[in-house]
């Protein structure tokens, strides 16, 4: 990890962790808008983090916003900074000027979308930006919004180059929904460590016994896995634009959707019956996952869809496909 993006790191992790911890999702569960933590997050400029700084941005590699949106997921911090700042970097690559606000993604199930002043659009190569005229509430399994939107007519449009490509809202959302994933698993897994060496039973802590420490095992594996697919897939957006890193995008979040599936029951394994209660936080967490592996396409859809690509590509190529994409 750079030092800078380290930095970065540590300021959204203290700024998201004093926030309230659990408080800010029991907040937006209840219909309000955490805004002290979105003015914080907006103060920090990572709604422009993936905006060159020729345009007015940050300039920050996709590496290091993947890098961010885990330390989001970590704390299911309930804004949609991810979401903003992938809507600000794709008008900034069609070239239309990036306003200021909440940026919602589509019209449909828009995320955030009641709180949104304006939503991006793609049809094509074609990008459009409007603004939002008024939304239907909606929500996820994780009880975040996820809104219907009227639009306005277009305030501005562009076509994004090649190296988007005419599904990068798609793949873009899929590559946030997998960060974010690999973050609140790292979360429960950290909870469930924790419970298992707190909760006795048989007059011993149950994170002695052999079938606990093997289930604990296993989700830390998953953990690992995730994140090490995200880290690929946001190095292949660097190195080739999202239009080539598919593939890779794919990957992560087949693995994030089925450790997420793994995880989520694991934990609840662990903790039995006070993971469901309102008063604990995991089901915050759980519940988000569930949400999130279903956005950005399911891991089903992105399997068959790399399963058809290397169909088409043929067997003589499937392991240079593997092992030498980047090379």
């Amino acid at each position: 990890m750079s030092e800078l993006r380290s930095i970065l790191v540590e300021q959204v992790e203290r700024l998201v962790a004093d926030a309230g911890g659990v408080a800010p999702l029991r907040e937006v569960e209840a219909g309000h808008f955490p805004q002290s933590l979105w003015d914080g997050l907006s103060e920090q400029g990572l709604a422009l983090a993936l905006v060159p700084e020729e345009a007015g941005g940050v300039g920050l590699s996709w590496g290091d916003a993947a890098a961010l949106w885990q330390v989001l997921g970590k704390h299911g911090a309930p804004v949609p900074m991810a979401e903003t700042m992938l809507g600000a970097a794709l008008l900034s690559a069609a070239g239309v000027e990036v306003p200021d606000g909440v940026l919602a993604l589509g019209e449909k199930a828009a995320p955030f979308g009641r709180h949104a002043t304006n939503a991006v659009k793609l049809d094509g190569a074609r990008l459009t930006l409007h603004p939002v005229e008024g939304a239907t509430p909606g929500a996820n399994i994780g009880r975040e919004p996820r809104d219907d939107l009227t639009l306005g007519q277009r305030s501005a449009a562009g076509i994004l180059p090649n190296s988007h490509g005419p599904r990068a809202l798609r793949q873009g959302l899929a590559l946030i929904r997998a960060a974010q994933i690999a973050g609140a698993l790292e979360r429960i897994l950290a909870l469930a460590v924790d419970w298992a060496n707190t909760r006795r039973q048989f007059g011993r802590p149950i994170g002695k016994f052999q079938a606990v420490q093997q289930q604990l095992a296993a989700m830390a594996g998953e953990v690992a896995a995730v994140q090490v697919a995200v880290s690929n897939a946001a190095r292949a957006v660097d190195a080739r634009g999202l239009a080539e890193a598919g593939f890779e995008i794919g990957c992560a979040k087949v693995v994030a959707g089925e450790a997420a599936t793994f995880g989520a029951a694991t934990a609840h394994q662990v903790f039995a019956a006070i993971g469901i209660t309102e008063d604990h936080e995991l089901h915050h967490f759980t519940r988000r996952l569930w949400a999130w592996r279903e956005e950005g396409g399911t891991d089903r859809a992105w399997a068959a869809e790399i399963g058809k690509l290397a169909l088409a590509r043929g067997g003589a190529n499937l392991w240079p496909d593997l092992t030498a994409r980047d090379a």
